[in-house]
């Protein structure tokens, strides 16, 4: 018995590490065809025939495509990643190895391109508001060029008359939750974690000016995005005339001495500052917030209008 386990062992190894050479080999395969526009559907998936396919589309190992699905061009899926019921991708989407996108239910799940589905993310599924009645429809509508990382979930929305939307440029870190009915909009970063409640409206109330940061329940002014700009390829010396700015309108030394739009006027004519296209840039943002019909800036927590 012993010599029989001692020649079994070896046997299991080297067929174990066939299959994942070949398992390899094939993923390697789907992805260069996939560079050179022809598209790859792994033998092991299951595509029903009614599914639209976009050119040059990668479906990986286990994966499932229901007969509702349109994937759009270059889209590519990993093993074990699956989309199901009324569900859109666009152009160039990635799903994760476990990602599942949509739902057997009435209504549909729109994404837009370039989006990243992270490993075991869960999109566009049914809502987890009691309210909700079997057979509503309810909907899911993602923008462009966001990427969802691994483990979060993004519902559908509760009712017909609403939508959950997800804007464009969004990072939505590992195992964040966004339920039914909530409105994100554009270019926002959701730690690890976060959690929001149904009917949620991430937004804020005044205009942010430009090259500025916010935070707080009621956004406030934090400072210039200096690692923003600096990613931007700001050159150092533009920095510093944009701090320089910021605290000379933001952060005076004695908030009696002028008021709001005369702080304005005196950077807009230093010689130093007014003369930089990055600084007259983020005047003109300010002074745009304050024309007819517009909600101003949000204020900085030590700032006095006076």
């Amino acid at each position: 018995m012993n010599s029989l386990l001692k020649l079994r062992k070896p046997l299991s190894f080297s067929l174990t590490t066939l299959s994942l050479h070949r398992f390899s080999s094939t993923l390697n395969y789907a992805f260069q065809n996939k560079k050179e526009g022809t598209g790859f559907i792994h033998p092991t998936a299951i595509v029903h025939p009614n599914a639209v396919i976009g050119q040059g589309v990668s479906i990986g190992p286990f994966c499932t495509i229901g007969s509702s699905a349109k994937l759009g061009n270059g889209c590519q899926l990993h093993p074990s990643s699956h989309i199901f019921g009324n569900t859109e991708l666009g152009n160039h989407c990635i799903l994760m190895t476990g990602a599942v996108v949509g739902d057997d239910l009435p209504g549909h799940t729109v994404i837009g391109c370039n989006n990243i589905i992270g490993h075991h993310a869960v999109v566009g599924i049914k809502c987890q508001d009691m309210k909700y009645k079997s057979g509503d429809e309810c909907f899911l509508d993602v923008g462009n060029n966001n990427e969802i990382r691994e483990f979060t979930s993004i519902h559908r929305s509760s009712k017909s008359s609403d939508i959950t939307v997800i804007g464009d440029n969004n990072l939505i870190m590992g195992s964040c939750h966004i339920a039914h009915d909530c409105k994100i909009g554009n270019n926002n970063i959701f730690a690890n974690n976060t959690l929001l409640a149904g009917h949620v409206i991430v937004e804020v109330s005044q205009d942010v000016p430009k090259y500025m940061m916010v935070s707080g329940e009621r956004a406030e002014l934090r400072g210039l995005n200096l690692e923003g700009l600096r990613r931007r390829g700001f050159l150092v010396t533009e920095i510093k005339c944009l701090r320089t700015a910021y605290r000379k309108i933001f952060m005076p030394s004695d908030t009696n001495s002028m008021g709001f739009d005369e702080r304005l006027a005196e950077v807009a004519h230093d010689e130093d500052l007014g003369c930089v296209p990055a600084v007259s840039s983020m005047l003109q943002s300010i002074r745009d917030s304050f024309t007819e019909n517009r909600r101003g800036i949000c204020k900085f927590r030590q700032w006095s209008s006076s």
